[in-house]
């Protein structure tokens, strides 16, 4: 009996449940809204860090995704040869650069 009632007040009857379209309507309202704070955002980070890489020059600093900080002393196609202390070089792939030294270097000074 329950059951019955439910479907009847959740229009199971047959009475039509507010058609196709208007049912979309709440999927794509939340996809704009994902896309506008999530997507969108992501995209315009990764095509930064694109730029970045690719305008590498010989003695900036850098600091790689796994935390090493150090000056680029060569430069290839796929890979950076980084400097992270006197004599001692590393060489990482391009996407393996998270950012710009310079950058890091300002943020420890805030914090520390």
């Amino acid at each position: 009996m329950f059951f019955t009632g439910l479907a009847y007040a959740m229009g199971a009857k047959g009475e039509g449940g507010g058609g196709g379209f208007a049912g979309l309507i709440p999927l794509l309202l939340m996809f704009v809204v994902f896309y506008f704070i999530l997507i969108r955002p992501q995209q315009k980070t990764a095509k930064k860090h694109q730029e970045f890489v690719k305008n590498l020059k010989m003695g900036e600093r850098v600091v790689t995704s796994g935390g090493l900080h150090g000056t680029v002393t060569g430069l290839t196609e796929t890979t950076v040869t980084l400097e992270i202390a006197d004599k001692i070089r590393v060489k990482v792939t391009r996407s393996a650069v998270a950012g710009s030294g310079q950058e890091a270097a300002t943020s420890e000074t805030k914090t520390g």
